[in-house]
C-alpha cells in the first residue's frame, strides 16, 4: 500500500499550488511548483485506486452528466472528454438537439474529482490564452484560426496529463507493496467503468473532431506551457453541475 495516505498527498498539492499562485513567484519557480503538483495529483489517483482495492467503500464508481454551453462547446467537450479519459474515466457525448454539448462521464469518485480540478483550471487558462493570441495578418477566417488554436491547446494538455498519469502508474509498479499489482488494480477499475457505460449505452460510436485554420501549432505550443495543476482543490466543481 502507499507510504503516504491520499489525504496527505492532497494537502501537499494544495500547498504547492498556493506557493505557485503567490505574488512574487517567478515563472520558472511557478512552473516547477505546478509540475510537482501535477505529479502528485497523478500519484493521488494511483493511491486512491490501490486503497480502494482493499477498501472498496473509499472510492465508488459513479457518473455525472455535464452540460457545456457555447461558445466553443464542442472544443470544451473535447477537452473534458480527453482529460477524463486520461484519468481513467469514460465519456459518452449525448445528442442535445440544440446548441451546446452534453457529456455523460463515468468513473470512480477520485478520478471524477481529479478530472474536475484540471478541467476547471484549463478552461480558464485556455480562455486567457486565446484572448492573448493574436490572429496573424492575412488569415481569411479568424474564427477558424481561433478554433484550431483551441484544438491545438487541448491536444497538448491532454498529452501532458496522460504522460503524467502513465509515469505515476509505472512508478507504482516498481514499488514494494502488498496486494494486487497496480496494473491489475487499474485494469479491474477500467472493466467496472466500461461495464457501466455499456449498461447505460449499449450502442455507441466513436466520434472525432476536426479543425480548419492555421492556429493549431500556436495553440499546441501554448498548451505545452499550460499549468496542468493550477486549480485550487477547493474551487467550484464544474463536474458537479448535472
Amino acid at each position: 500500500m502507499p507510504s503516504e495516505p491520499p489525504s496527505a498527498l492532497l494537502d501537499r498539492v494544495r500547498k504547492l499550488l498556493a506557493k505557485a499562485e503567490a505574488e512574487g513567484v517567478t515563472p520558472p519557480e511557478a512552473e516547477a511548483l505546478t509540475a510537482k503538483a501535477a505529479e502528485l495529483m497523478a500519484r493521488y489517483g494511483i493511491d486512491r485506486a490501490r486503497l480502494a482495492a482493499s477498501r472498496p467503500d473509499t472510492d465508488r464508481p459513479g457518473s455525472r452528466v455535464i452540460d457545456i454551453d457555447n461558445p466553443w462547446a464542442q472544443v470544451r467537450a473535447h477537452l473534458l472528454a480527453g482529460l477524463a479519459g486520461a484519468m481513467r474515466c469514460q465519456c459518452v457525448l449525448l445528442n442535445t438537439g440544440g446548441p451546446g454539448a452534453r457529456i455523460h462521464v463515468f468513473g470512480y469518485a477520485s478520478d471524477l474529482e481529479r478530472a474536475d480540478i484540471l478541467y476547471t483550471s484549463l478552461l480558464l487558462q485556455m480562455a486567457r490564452g486565446l484572448t492573448a493570441a493574436a490572429v496573424p495578418a492575412g488569415v481569411r477566417s479568424p474564427r477558424a484560426w481561433r478554433r484550431s488554436w483551441l484544438l491545438g491547446f487541448v491536444t497538448a494538455v491532454i498529452a501532458r496529463v496522460r504522460s503524467a498519469e502513465d509515469r505515476a502508474a509505472s512508478s507504482s509498479e516498481g514499488e514494494a507493496q502488498s496486494g494486487p499489482s497496480t496494473a491489475l488494480v487499474l485494469a479491474d477499475r477500467a472493466l467496472v467503468i466500461r461495464r457501466q457505460v455499456e449498461q447505460a449505452y449499449p450502442v455507441t460510436r466513436k466520434t472525432r473532431i476536426t479543425y480548419s485554420g492555421r492556429g493549431y501549432s500556436a495553440g499546441y505550443a501554448q498548451g505545452q506551457q499550460a499549468d496542468i495543476g493550477s486549480a485550487r482543490l477547493g474551487r467550484a466543481r464544474a463536474l458537479n453541475r448535472a
